[in-house]
């Protein structure tokens, strides 16, 4: 009888097989959003984009300036390219992480 009740108590402490597994941590790393340059800024490494939806970050799409890391993600770019880009907040700073024109 006490290995019954010694049996249940464990029972009760395990988590159920069936649970949802954690998604994994880079999930959202590699989500890419649509834009179109607007302005660059080589020099601040920062550029002006016109973009849709980021989902990552649960933005709507406007017009906005973000810095870019590292800045050498401008070297291919001018005005006026439609891209897909990834965008983090770093420091509490919207960064571009990874940018290409988009083809």
């Amino acid at each position: 009888m006490k290995k019954l009740i010694l049996l249940i108590a464990a029972l009760t402490i395990v988590p159920p097989l069936h649970a949802q597994p954690a998604p994994p941590p880079a999930a959202g790393a590699s989500v890419m959003s649509d834009g179109v340059v607007r302005k660059i800024d080589a020099s601040g490494g920062r550029v002006t984009l016109k973009h849709g939806p980021i989902t990552n970050l649960d933005m709507p799409g406007m017009t906005m300036v973000f810095r870019v890391q590292p800045p050498t993600l401008l070297n291919n770019l001018k005005v006026g390219d439609a891209v897909k880009f990834h965008a983090e907040s770093i420091n509490d700073a919207l960064t571009v992480t990874a940018i290409a024109v988009a083809k």
